[in-house]
């Protein structure tokens, strides 16, 4: 029997893993994909302590996930489908292979997913102009017309980092000022590719094939317009990864994990962290830091 299961292989998870590999708890930590969640399609990261040069998303996972290996934490490929309570432990099957794996405790790392607008056109059109990853998509987009629709952090990021590959960006914002950090703001009013949308909302993505176009209205006129691009990249926000324990711990009302400050759940023996969790910043350093506690956490209650 295992003394920890994380299940997440991002930020929170794998710095779950090598502080329970330090102390040394015996622990496998699942990842349905890669180790690296959100962070692995983020072009460049600038603002985690300790690298002020900056570095690229797949470089911090890259050092991360050696980290966790350094200390003999394993990690396995899979998809955990079911957690089941069992006494004073966890049942926890996998996906398609028939192995079940017991543990006394669990991280509950799953992190998060892009937000979906839910107007025509999107479901559609997903891979045939609409993204929800700039990194990914942007330079099948050179020399086109592009627009970004969000106002955060990671949509003024990202409309920055198109500039390199597309001819323009409009840059679409349901406000009429951004919600993105003052310096991100700075870098895209001084970027002459980028153009601003405010007080608007999409509300059609057009294209047969290929998005064509995308019919915006603005919220305070109520005038519908229609911009010609060639892809339209989403960032409105995210939606926790938490339906695998929806029915076994408290969620809020967004349906985010509620914790204590030890990263504890409302079900003894279960713990989250990082972007599937209810808090105020979700940020890699966050993350980290909840990870780390949440391995503390649980070296100490087992003892």
């Amino acid at each position: 029997m295992l003394d920890v299961l994380i299940i997440g292989g991002g930020p929170a998870g794998l710095a779950a893993s090598i502080y329970a590999g330090r102390a040394q708890l015996k622990g496998i930590l699942v990842e349905k994909l890669s180790p690296g969640g959100q962070v692995l399609v983020t072009d460049f990261v600038e603002n985690y302590p300790g690298f002020p040069d900056g570095l690229t998303g797949f470089e911090l996972i890259e050092k991360l996930s050696q980290h966790a290996q350094k200390f003999g934490f394993e990690i396995k490929s899979g998809q955990v489908e079911k957690i089941k309570k069992d006494e004073d432990s966890f049942l926890v099957s996998l996906l398609g292979n028939n192995e079940e794996l017991k543990s006394r405790t669990i991280i509950i790392a799953t992190g998060a997913s892009h937000r979906k607008l839910g107007v025509p056109g999107e479901k559609e059109l997903t891979g045939k102009g609409v993204s929800y990853c700039a990194t990914c998509d942007g330079p099948f987009f050179r020399d086109q017309v592009v627009a970004v629709v969000g106002g955060g952090d990671s949509a003024v990021q990202e409309a920055i980092f198109l500039t390199k590959f597309v001819k323009k960006v409009y840059l679409i914002h349901r406000r009429d000022e951004l919600r993105a950090v003052k310096i991100l703001q700075e870098r895209a009013f001084s970027n002459p590719k980028i153009e601003f949308i405010w007080d608007s909302v999409v509300e059609e993505i057009i294209g047969k094939d290929q998005v064509e176009s995308v019919k915006i209205k603005n919220k305070k006129t109520g005038d519908i317009d229609e911009l010609k691009v060639k892809g339209v990249f989403i960032f409105i926000g995210i939606t926790p990864n938490t339906s695998l324990v929806s029915d076994l711990v408290d969620l809020d009302n967004r349906g985010f994990i509620k914790t204590d400050e030890w990263m504890r759940t409302s079900l003894k023996g279960i713990y989250a962290a990082g972007d599937c969790r209810s808090k105020p910043l979700l940020q890699i350093v966050t993350a980290v830091a909840e990870g780390a506690t949440a391995a503390y956490a649980i070296e100490h209650d087992l003892q």
